[in-house]
């Protein structure tokens, strides 16, 4: 399984986890419902130990929601509610099909398996959840799911970035003596 691990990305540092959460919570006011959780389930997936990524999704989740609810006044209803919490279940189910999907990739492929894999859960429940509710589905053109991946993969592939570049900069540090 592909997973950066290094002191920048270790459970027991809680800068990466921080910094995860505080750009889900940005990208929640700059997306709204169009938030990019499946690509930050494959990142938690990648860059961290299974537990720690499980709650990391779960944060970014809560993030998401928190800014939905106090800053761009999502409705306090039963639907709203309920969507919302459909929404924190497929993305902890969307981090441990990221982690299948890494585990059975090849070598430097694991990274696009992940979000391939994330997205395809994602989108595909909330399509099978909007249908079996009686919900519009039009909005599953292919040009707005596009879109949607596009932003999950800008997402991903930012955060994918940013531990690469933490993690050689780690790597160069001089090691410290006891």
């Amino acid at each position: 399984m592909t997973r950066l691990s290094l002191p920048i990305i270790d459970e027991r540092n809680l800068l990466w986890s921080g910094a995860l959460i505080l750009v889900g919570a940005f990208f929640s006011l700059a997306f709204a419902c169009a938030a990019p959780l499946a690509g930050f389930a494959a990142i938690a997936a990648l860059t961290s130990a299974r537990r720690n990524a499980l709650a990391l999704t779960a944060a970014i989740w809560f993030a998401n929601q928190l800014v939905g609810f106090t800053m761009l006044h999502y409705p306090l209803d039963f639907e709203t509610l309920a969507w919302g919490g459909a929404l924190g279940i497929i993305a902890l189910i969307c981090c441990e099909t990221a982690r299948f999907a890494a585990r059975f990739a090849v070598g430097a492929g694991a990274p696009f398996a992940a979000l391939a894999a994330s997205f395809l859960v994602y989108e595909g429940a909330l399509f099978a959840i909007t249908r079996a509710v009686g919900g519009d589905v039009s909005h599953y053109a292919l040009a707005s799911v596009a879109r949607i991946f596009t932003i999950n993969a800008c997402a991903f592939f930012g955060l994918w970035a940013a531990a690469l570049v933490c993690s050689t900069i780690v790597a160069l540090r001089p090691a410290r003596h006891a």
